[in-house]
């Protein structure tokens, strides 16, 4: 059983919010195109993509390395279960338009970060955007989480993408006050 299927199946779920958060909520409000092709990566239960779901969006695809997540989601939405892609986000081959973080990037280890960056330049279709959060305090051994840095974020994502915004989250949930970068990279 890989690690993420356990800590599922053990209940060792601390980044699960119960909810889509408010970052996320308040940036896909202002999405106008319902027809633009969105991932979520480590989606976890997957409360932004039940979000986007409700709000019209049809064309939504999670991919969770672990099996417990999509079946909740699956549950939830099951009109919707060819969206759920049981696969390692970096086996995926398909282009999409957006693709929304939240607490994928600062699960996987910091070495493959720049695996991350080169893979959401390929995923996505020319002028995607990755847009989400990213964790704003020291990376350290421990984690996950880990973090991350906004000299960090820009040294992985300059080259490929143009920096639409990267600043301090002004709304984010309690336990992450002050800990959250909001950002939006489109693709160069």
């Amino acid at each position: 059983m890989n690690y993420w299927e356990e800590r599922y199946q053990k209940g060792e779920t601390g980044w699960d919010v119960g909810t889509i958060s408010t970052p996320l909520k308040e940036y896909i409000d202002q999405l106008t195109d319902k027809n633009i092709k969105i991932l979520i990566p480590g989606a976890g239960n997957g409360y932004e993509f039940d979000y986007l779901i409700t709000n019209g969006f049809k064309n939504v695809f999670v991919v969770d390395i672990a099996a417990s997540p999509l079946k909740n989601i699956a549950e939830r939405n099951p009109e919707f279960a060819s969206n759920l892609i049981h696969s390692d986000f970096f086996a995926l081959n398909d282009k999409f338009d957006l693709v929304l973080e939240q607490t994928f990037f600062c699960a996987i280890p910091p070495t493959m970060r720049s695996d991350y960056a080169t893979k959401m330049h390929e995923i996505l279709h020319p002028k995607g955007k990755i847009a989400g959060l990213l964790f704003d305090f020291p990376l350290t051994a421990e984690g996950p989480p880990f973090g991350g840095s906004t000299d960090e974020y820009l040294a992985l994502f300059s080259n490929n993408f143009t920096i639409k915004a990267l600043e301090k989250a002004h709304n984010s949930i309690k336990p992450r006050e002050n800990k959250e970068l909001f950002f939006i990279f489109e693709v160069k």
